[in-house]
């Protein structure tokens, strides 16, 4: 069979053969045996729901054998024989063009060089799924290949509900993921309702295809790095010969690398899964690979004497790297951490002094004595961190929730007043009042064509536009404009593309929006093909996390939730291709909301009218929202706007003197 035809067929005819896996592939963890005899009895009959009768006898020996060696179902018999990355758009079986962009958009995520775990259909963070098992897959690709403009596809955590009827304006696709009900919102319940095959984690890119390989994240750890050493250099001083130091490789986590070269400083990021690390070093995201301590140690004196630019992945625990440093004296101008501690008992954080092996044997059977070691591993790296905080190194939470995990596990981590951190997120010190409260944040487009050419095109068209924005912008926002201008320039230079042809970059509501009319004008004149639009949901209104996103909202409703879903609901009628919305992120399941959008430009005259729309209102709800809790940049951005929109009301809020309150209570 031909690829479209495998695509329109969805679950196969016949009982495809027995899978075999490819070597040296990154599979996801085991996870957690959870479920009673009658639980998994119940697993088994939900997945044989997809499959005919007669098949049943046979698959129910092999799902139940799934269940009991992996945790979960994943139905790998069905995985596609072809090979998974994003095509061509016109190589799509559609009749909707738009069906066919998010073809491409999720094949793209289970490409094997852009997943983490492709067979797991896991595109990173250990957890984030496309779907929950191939035959999902199967039925979407399918349904998708049928979709007119006039049927929207609603799915329910990685599960195609069906088409229904709806009209052109509305979103093709509507996603959701993990939408339980909040008092079953705890990490067990994600690990039964997965392992039940009614509930996923989509993650913020991956449950909703957007993700475009370790770029999208390369540029916001740049921003972050780079202006981490603004924080604590001098004006004349550079990061040339100065750490960061880090942990993680897998998945998003491992563009760190990358993102410190452009920064202009030394990094090492420990890495314990040594395909993780190997992957990073032969994708060519890291400059050495080490993994012998003293050679670390001799490497980075080195590298610090010559002022270097060089990243280092090691292979071992980050914990002994903060301790032997500390010992040797070796001063950590930055650190961080980017393990996937959002999920700290099934693989995102591996503990110090434990082997690689041992550790994935403990997750899957001695749970209790994993998290023991986890957390008394957290509890080490903690009293590191804070030995070379006194010296002076400049640490911050990368929104991985570090900090919320160390601090449940009794770690030294907690400010005076015993309710803030000591340390703070990236979000409050760099990416809130720099970014998002100004309307900054990650736009992303992807060249369905699948031709660099078309996307040196775009390039070019957006760094124009922005020089043009620049030569107007008021100085409270020139520093994130340079710094975009400059990336977009650099961008091909630095080899960012991994999967399909895309690119990222920093825009407020105006840069996104120009930038978008100018690539939907090129469209129309023939000179690109279609190009879709998205952005991390890590962004200015997307994404509701008082841990991340949101940890610089100090009004009290940084646990509400409102802002996401207002953002998606009011995407979904201006003109978003798809949108979705999740629970969990990159702190965890159950500690965060998050929702994103795709959006198809075609050339036409609508798709005008919808990026006008629904940009627009993408990014200054956030900023609204940041405004009424009275950050000073937010108030300023909000303001302006309603200045250049006088169709835009917004709520502002009446500042209150602080010694009026000193006194009442």
């Amino acid at each position: 069979m031909t690829f479209q035809e495998q695509i329109t067929q969805g679950i196969p005819n016949t009982l495809p053969p027995i899978h075999t896996y490819p070597k040296g592939i990154n599979r996801a963890p085991r996870r957690k045996d959870i479920l009673s005899k009658e639980e998994k009895q119940l697993a088994v009959r939900n997945a044989l729901r997809y499959f005919p009768k007669a098949w049943h006898t046979e698959l129910a020996v092999e799902f139940a054998e799934e269940l009991k060696n992996y945790g979960r179902i994943y139905m790998y018999r069905f995985k596609p024989r072809y090979t998974m990355y994003a095509r061509p758009i016109s190589e799509y079986p559609a009749k909707s063009l738009q069906a066919a962009a998010i073809m491409v958009m999720i094949q793209n995520n289970l490409d094997p060089a852009v997943a983490q775990h492709p067979e797991e259909l896991i595109t990173y963070g250990g957890n984030g799924a496309v779907f929950q098992n191939w035959a999902q897959y199967l039925l979407t690709m399918k349904y998708l290949s049928q979709m007119t403009d006039e049927q929207t596809l609603h799915m329910y955590s990685g599960h195609p509900m069906g088409l229904f009827p709806s009209s052109k304006n509305a979103p093709r696709v509507v996603v959701t993921n993990g939408m339980v009900i909040p008092n079953y919102s705890k990490p067990d319940d994600w690990e039964k309702f997965n392992a039940l095959g009614v509930s996923q984690y989509g993650q913020m890119t991956a449950g909703s295809f957007m993700y475009i390989g370790p770029q999208g994240i390369v540029h916001g750890t740049t921003i972050t790095v780079m202006n981490a050493f603004r924080n604590i250099l001098s004006k004349t001083e550079t990061p040339a010969g100065k750490i960061f130091l880090t942990a993680g490789l897998g998945g998003m986590s491992g563009a760190q690398p990358k993102a410190g070269n452009i920064a202009g400083c030394i990094t090492i990021c420990a890495e314990v899964n040594p395909k993780a690390a190997t992957k990073r070093y032969e994708q060519g995201w890291v400059d050495i690979l080490i993994n012998d301590m003293d050679e670390l140690i001799a490497k980075v004196r080195q590298a610090q004497e010559k002022n270097e630019v060089v990243s280092i992945a090691f292979i071992g625990n980050v914990v002994d790297v903060w301790e032997r440093f500390d010992q040797e004296n070796i001063f950590i101008h930055v650190g961080s951490d980017q393990t996937s501690l959002h999920i700290p008992w099934t693989g995102g954080y591996y503990p110090v002094s434990v082997s690689y092996e041992e550790s994935n044997r403990l997750i899957r059977e001695e749970p209790e004595v994993f998290k023991e070691k986890v957390q008394a591993s957290l509890r080490r790296h903690a009293a590191s961190i804070n030995n070379h905080a006194k010296k002076g190194t400049y640490f911050f939470d990368y929104g991985n929730a570090f900090l919320l995990e160390a601090s449940r596990a009794g770690a030294d981590v907690m400010a005076k007043n015993g309710i803030d951190f000591k340390y703070p997120s990236y979000v409050q010190d760099i990416l809130g009042p720099m970014c998002f409260d100004y309307g900054f944040g990650p736009f992303r487009w992807v060249c369905t064509s699948g031709k660099a050419d078309d996307l040196d095109i775009t390039d070019q068209i957006a760094m124009e536009v922005l020089q043009d924005i620049m030569s107007s912008a008021p100085d409270e926002i020139k520093l994130q404009m340079q710094d975009n201008i400059t990336w977009i320039k650099d961008a091909k230079k630095n080899k960012m593309v991994v999967g399909s042809q895309a690119r990222i970059l920093y825009a407020d509501a105006e840069g996104r929006a120009k930038i978008a009319k100018a690539f939907n004008d090129a469209i129309a004149d023939g000179k690109i093909g279609p190009v879709v639009l998205g952005r991390d949901h890590h962004d200015v209104s997307g994404t509701d996390s008082p841990y991340r996103e949101t940890s610089n909202i100090y009004d009290g409703s940084k646990f509400t939730a409102d802002m996401a879903i207002h953002n998606v609901i009011g995407d979904s009628f201006r003109g978003a291709t798809w949108v979705s919305i999740h629970n969990g992120g990159g702190v965890g399941w159950g500690e965060v909301i998050n929702g994103g959008f795709g959006m198809l430009l075609d050339g036409s005259a609508e798709a005008e009218v919808r990026l006008k729309n629904m940009l627009f209102y993408d990014v200054n709800n956030g900023i609204a929202r940041r405004s009424w809790a009275r950050n000073g940049e937010a108030l300023f951005a909000i303001k302006r706007e309603m200045e250049r929109t006088p169709s835009l009301k917004v709520t502002i809020p009446n500042l209150v003197e602080d010694e009026l309150l000193n006194h009442l209570f």
